[in-house]
């Protein structure tokens, strides 16, 4: 009875801690780079034979680099989090995980996708990997307590995901490729605006300088939320050109466009909690929508 007693607890501590595990890699952010990634690498192959084998090891590897990022980016701002209502339930600021197993698991993580990326994919996919950990972990997570200028510098590895799709499939560095960076570079930006002002007065108190929070009256906010939401339009507009991308897509970037677009307004016209929301929703929406238009375009 003992024996089996035991058991169950240790495998439901065994459930717990692979769930605390889960939880540090940010699940909904691997989704989406590897979406992206796998975006890059479809227009990239523009209705050719799809390397399926290459496009597994561009997901794998990617997510393997993602997935230690974030963990060791949950590492360096455990003490901070704490701090936070939204982040004080976070496994290394409960004690569910250890520091030095999510240290020692990030560094493993990302070097073993890097390394994945570097032998199966091509040594400039694994590279931009590489540089994507590195400005995301040691550049924009110290930044974040520096200067609101972190969420520019933390997009720059959220866009190269699908820069590195693009180029994974044997595509040239041309003006597509550097749309598609264009694209998440500028989808990230009222994305984040919105998380940031829907928790500021955490981020306050964590001591981070996120936009809103150094930016009272919420004017500053609006202006570059509605400045990258029309950017992202005109991006996704030069995408379906570049591309040789047909109706449907002109069709559905346009809807998706407009609607961040509305809601970025709307956000500055009534700057409060519940129209930060609606422009997180639309932004977390966007991605995957964009990518089934993408996919409809192709097959129709």
């Amino acid at each position: 009875m003992n024996t089996a007693i035991k058991r169950a607890f240790d495998k439901a501590s065994l459930q717990t801690t692979c769930a605390s595990l889960i939880s540090l890699v940010k699940p909904r952010i691997l989704f989406m780079v590897v979406l992206t990634a796998t975006l890059g690498f479809l227009l990239s192959c523009d209705g050719k034979d799809l390397p399926l084998l290459l496009l597994g090891y561009l997901c794998v590897g990617t997510a393997m680099a993602c997935a230690g990022s974030n963990m060791l980016n949950c590492y360096i701002e455990r003490e901070y989090d704490a701090r936070m209502e939204r982040t004080k339930n976070r496994p290394l600021v409960t004690g569910a995980v250890a520091p030095e197993t999510a240290l020692f698991l990030g560094e493993v993580l990302v070097l073993g996708g890097v390394v994945l990326l570097v032998v199966k994919v091509s040594l400039l996919v694994g590279f931009l990997s590489l540089l994507s950990s590195f400005v995301y972990v040691l550049v924009y997570t110290p930044l974040k307590r520096r200067t609101w200028l972190n969420t520019m510098i933390g997009a720059i590895p959220g866009a190269l995901p699908p820069l590195a799709g693009w180029l994974a499939a044997g595509g040239e560095m041309n003006l597509c490729a550097i749309a598609l960076f264009l694209l998440l570079f500028t989808w990230q930006q009222p994305h984040f605006f919105a998380i940031a002002y829907m928790y500021k007065e955490d981020y306050k108190k964590a001591g981070f300088k996120m936009l809103p929070v150094v930016d009272p009256d919420g004017r500053a906010t609006l202006v570059q939320s509605v400045l990258f939401s029309v950017a992202l339009f005109i991006v996704s507009l030069a995408i379906g050109a570049y591309a040789s991308l047909g109706m449907i897509y002109l069709m559905g970037a346009t809807v998706l466009g407009f609607m961040m677009i509305q809601r970025s307004f709307a956000l500055g016209r009534t700057p409060e909690y519940a129209d930060a929301k609606r422009l997180l929703r639309t932004s977390v929406l966007y991605l995957p929508a964009y990518f089934m238009v993408v996919m409809a375009d192709f097959i129709v």
